[in-house]
């Protein structure tokens, strides 16, 4: 701890102390004891460093007025204080532990009630428990009942937080793994030893007794404690050493069978966690009849859960994953009548039951979502688990789709009377749909591709469809078309039908059913397909809706209301337009036009999202130029629009994509030269002058000269297009990101015009001649200032090389044109890099401050009508 803090905390203890003290925010005492716990973490003792915490200890438990809050605090810190053995003799040598813990305490103050008391409690406790002498103090203060009371708290926080430390206490303390003493002799040591695995003894005797009459509950009222003790075991019993293993399923062995039997629902769930954790942690035939008898049980929905949870962890037993296959397929195959499981199935016993609870429409929907969303794993279980082919779960699924969609014939379907139930639900759609989604990956599914299309374009040209079941439509005809090598299955009618629901959907009434399309023709522009047999390729909207036909649909969609939509569909023209930038192909007769439309967005649209877009738009056309000098006339006409209009933006997000861009035009430029870093390179901050100069950095100066002289003419192009005053406005931009992304291109640029090994007469002289104009408002005064004041603080010697550098600086009217070179070194671009690669909080955020605070929102409680602003920390 350092000094200043040292001071200030006696100062803030004796505020805290005080009752009715107020803080300057809620978070105070958690930051506090987040910095308490970090020295801690830290080494060396609390105690020593701040004897005024026993202090303060002492006087907050003394004084029941203290702010329920405070009190909450100083038991937890108590118990950080004493995580030690040697802080932990001093704190029971002052008699502090045991009134900080002492229950009667607190019930007599009346304070036991406020829920922030007892969690403080047991928070205080658990980060004690961390040595014997803890354990010890904790077993015969008889604390282990008063913990297992609260482990069904009426708050579920105190209830989690109690079950946390009972699973902390048995699994720390197991025999053979927890820490010894260190320090002592070997008869102490022993003597230790044997008093802790009596005192873990005692413990685990104390939970096992109570798991035994309590986990069965006597009334239904009880089910709450039986979940507890559920969730408890679960915690236990896969890290649990053998020892404490067997001990806990010899204890609630018989229990389990109990509640299994029982089949109560509320603990199907929390029943096969337990039991699935016991499985992971070694077999046991008690434990492999218990899963059997989950998998069997009476009740269809619970039935259907427990197959999910043991899917879902991923239990290898192939007896019992077979059975849970069988069982999360069964509803599907009685709805669909598809023949999922054969003629002779374990889960046959279940089909009267599971079809009578597929009647009842609100259990029928949720058990079938179960069941869907469990299809895919199911699909890649081995060939032997799996009662018929991958395929034929494809097929059912899309039977199931139609039946939803209310397009089935009656020879095609199973039960009529559950049937009824799924119609038009839109949850049943959404999760067959990703289920489908899903299901590319299996075995034989590429053969279904015709009828997944056919499916899916019913689906986007139903009316009744609702927009995130067209939404989900469009991602599962993606994701199979992404997989679809041979296109010959898709038929011209299914393309043309394609390209009609298109059509009508980019022009619907619902904003995010137009959204949700045009992102759907960007995506498809983006998958590579190959289209006939010598594996030519082209990107998927081609191959489906014909080259044609997806341009001018995205134009349209660029005058549309809503500004998602808008940039949308830039996003997907950029998409579309990629294949031909990449081939270098000549401008077709619309792209003029789309250019217009889009610097008129830039300039003009009053939402962020589309004016993001475009400049994203221009990053991928001048990206995807091959190669890049070969890019249109056109395209530099814009960019030098885009510079000049993205750095001038009110959204910082669209100055950085700005930036981007300009990035790119220097990389263009000087990527032939040595010395010159691209991309996250020119983040890096440049090497320190007095260090060891490497053999790449000699060989930087020994050509230094001619690569610079070599730079004046591309320096003076990206000057021309722009480039600097973007780099220069973004320097002194408000928004960190912003300044962040131009200081570190910024200083790339300075270590290649004019690098330290050069030496400032050298660079100066190279690159003079190549010079700038500021302009005298805005971000080019911010400049024009930060030079000025650089230049009037400069020694005598540091004059005469900025009188070479500045004699070509004329200040125009307001404006002022400088040398690049002598204005890169000017700028103090290391010393900012510094301050903007901090947090934004850096001063603030301290632990200095936050005692500062806490001083001094306790000085203005006494005077008020006076304002107290906090640090954000």
């Amino acid at each position: 701890m350092d000094r200043e803090c040292a001071l200030l905390l006696p100062g803030v203890c004796g505020v805290l102390a005080g009752s009715g003290s107020s803080l300057p925010d809620d978070t105070s005492l958690e930051k506090l004891l987040d910095w308490f716990t970090g020295l801690s973490e830290a080494g060396g003792s609390l105690l020593e460093a701040c004897p005024c915490l026993l202090t303060f200890i002492s006087t907050v438990v003394q004084n029941t007025a203290s702010d329920p809050g405070v009190l909450s605090f100083a038991l937890r810190l108590t118990g950080l204080l004493a995580a030690t053995e040697d802080s932990f003799k001093t704190i029971q040598e002052h008699s502090v532990l045991n009134k900080v813990f002492n229950l009667q305490h607190w019930q007599e103050a009346g304070l036991w009630e406020d829920p922030c008391l007892r969690i403080g409690w047991i928070q205080g406790l658990r980060s004690m428990l961390q040595h014997p002498q803890a354990l010890r103090f904790f077993v015969h203060s008889d604390f282990i009942d008063l913990l297992l009371q609260l482990q069904t708290d009426t708050s579920l926080f105190i209830a989690s937080a109690a079950n946390q430390m009972l699973a902390h206490i048995l699994l720390f303390f197991q025999p053979g793994l927890s820490a010894g003493s260190n320090g002592v002799d070997k008869k102490e040591k022993d003597d230790g030893m044997a008093q802790s695995s009596a005192d873990y003894s005692a413990v685990v005797m104390s939970i096992s007794e109570y798991f035994k009459e309590s986990l069965v509950p006597k009334e239904s009222r009880n089910i709450r404690q039986s979940l507890q003790i559920l969730k408890l075991l679960a915690l236990l019993l896969a890290p649990a050493g053998p020892p404490l293993r067997d001990k806990l399923m010899q204890t609630v062995g018989d229990s389990l069978e109990e509640l299994v039997t029982a089949g109560s629902s509320e603990l199907t769930l929390p029943l096969m966690d337990v039991i699935l954790s016991a499985c992971s942690s070694g077999t046991d035939e008690r434990v492999t009849r218990l899963l059997s008898s989950m998998l069997n049980i009476n009740k269809p929905a619970d039935l259907i859960h427990a197959a999910a949870a043991l899917l879902r962890r991923g239990h290898h037993d192939a007896v019992h994953t077979a059975r849970a296959v069988r069982i999360l397929l069964l509803p599907i195959d009685i709805i669909t009548g598809q023949t999922l499981l054969g003629t002779i199935s374990t889960a046959d016993e279940h089909q009267f039951s599971v079809m009578e609870q597929l009647k009842t429409k609100t259990s029928c929907i949720s058990m079938i979502c179960v069941c869907l969303t469990n299809t895919p794993q199911i699909t890649l279980t081995p060939p032997d688990v799996l009662p018929c082919p991958p395929v034929s779960i494809v097929t059912a699924v899309l039977s199931l789709l139609r039946i939803c969609s209310g397009v089935f014939s009656s020879s095609s379907t199973g039960c009529s009377e559950v049937c009824r139930n799924v119609i038009g639900s839109g949850k049943v759609q959404k999760c067959a749909l990703e289920a489908l989604t899903t299901l590319t990956s299996s075995p034989g599914a590429k053969e279904k591709i015709s009828e997944v299309f056919t499916v899916l374009i019913q689906y986007l040209e139903n009316p009744d469809s609702d927009p995130t079941v067209l939404h989900k439509s469009y991602q599962a005809l993606l994701k199979w078309t992404s997989v679809c090598t041979d296109f010959s299955f898709i038929t011209d009618k299914l393309k043309h039908d394609l390209l009609e629901v298109v059509k009508k959907r980019v022009c619907d009434m619902r904003w995010e059913v137009r959204d949700s399309t045009v992102e759907f023709l960007g995506h498809l522009a983006g998958v590579c397909v190959s289209i006939d047999s010598a594996e030519e390729e082209c990107d998927a909207s081609v191959a489906l809706l014909g080259g044609s036909s997806t341009t001018p649909l995205l134009r349209e969609a660029l005058q549309d209301t809503e500004s998602y939509v808008r940039a949308s569909a830039i996003a997907a023209l950029a998409k579309t337009l990629t294949h031909r930038w990449q081939q270098g192909a000549t401008l077709s007769e619309e792209e003029p036009e789309i250019v217009r439309r889009l610097l008129e967005i830039l300039s003009k649209d009053t939402e962020g999202f589309p004016r993001r877009a475009v400049v994203q738009y221009f990053i991928s056309w001048y990206s995807s130029q091959s190669p890049p000098s070969s890019s249109s006339s056109l395209l530099m006409q814009s960019v030098r629009s885009v510079l000049s209009q993205g750095r001038a933006d009110l959204d910082w997000e669209v100055k950085v994509h700005t930036l981007k861009l300009a990035e790119l035009l220097l990389d263009e430029a000087f990527s032939g030269h040595p010395g010159y870093k691209k991309g996250s390179d020119a983040h890096q901050a440049p090497p320190h002058p007095y260090g060891v100069v490497s053999e790449q950095a000699y060989t930087l100066h020994t050509h230094a000269s001619k690569h610079t002289e070599g730079a004046d003419s591309d320096l003076a192009g990206v000057i021309e297009q722009g480039v600097l005053s973007v780099l220069l406005s973004g320097l002194v931009d408000c928004d960190r990101p912003v300044a962040l992304k131009a200081c570190g291109l910024l200083i790339n640029l300075r270590e290649l015009l004019c690098p330290l090994s050069l030496g400032v007469l050298d660079a100066s002289a190279a690159t003079a001649k190549v010079s700038c104009e500021l302009p005298g408002l805005g971000w080019g005064r911010e400049i024009i200032k930060i030079l000025t004041m650089k230049k009037s603080d400069q020694t005598k010697e540091a004059d005469n090389a900025a009188q070479r550098g500045f004699n070509g600086a004329e200040e125009g009217g307001d404006g002022m044109c400088v040398s690049v070179c002598e204005a890169l070194r000017s700028l103090g671009l290391d010393e900012r890099m510094d301050v903007l690669t901090q947090s934004s909080d850096h001063i603030h955020n301290s632990p200095f401050s936050l005692l500062q605070d806490i001083l001094t929102a306790s000085a203005t409680h006494t005077k008020p009508g006076e304002e107290v602003i906090v640090d954000c920390y």
